[in-house]
């Protein structure tokens, strides 16, 4: 009985040596984003060319990394709509998983998973197995300038087309 009394201080001590592991920080890979970003399109097959700005931003107590855009001077074809926005919500879907949905003005619903393959880059992939096209955008931040590209990979096709391309640096 003795020894129970001896060896209960010693386990107490040697479990304070190890605290709790502390929550990992689910943007880490991401926080390079935060801020409000020149866009100027550069090529891809996108019917306007243009500049804007979008924002990404914490909101709702850092739970969600919102991206909001706005177009600015546009030039396409006289019957393109060029008052574009969107809005891409980023959200914590597991310990070290982050999942994306992205809604336009022009009733398109994106999902897609994120992947930070290197510290300033991320990728947003949407699911092959849905129906319709694959989607691809990323970012990619160098020497202070975000470099942006919406890409799309048609059902049977094996490679990604450019839509869109971007870069600016931040406001």
């Amino acid at each position: 009985m003795k020894c129970i009394y001896a060896i209960l201080p010693a386990i107490a001590l040697l479990s304070g040596l190890n605290p709790p592991a502390q929550p990992t920080d689910p943007w880490a890979g991401l926080r390079f984003l935060a801020g409000t970003w020149e866009a100027k399109t550069s090529g891809g097959s996108a019917q306007a060319q243009g500049a804007g700005a979008y924002t990404f931003a914490f909101e709702l107590k850092d739970h969600v990394l919102e991206r909001h855009s706005t177009s600015g001077a546009c030039k396409g074809p006289e019957d393109f709509d060029c008052l574009h926005a969107d809005r891409l919500t980023i959200y914590p879907a597991g310990p070290g998983i982050c999942k994306a949905i992205y809604f336009d003005n022009e009733g398109h619903v994106i999902h897609y998973d994120v992947s930070t393959p290197r510290p300033g880059s991320a990728i947003f992939l949407s699911d092959a197995a849905q129906p319709g096209p694959q989607f691809r955008l990323s970012y990619e931040l160098a020497g202070g300038v975000m470099i942006g590209k919406f890409q799309i990979r048609m059902p049977g096709k094996s490679d990604f087309t450019i839509y869109l391309e971007w870069s600016g640096k931040r406001q």
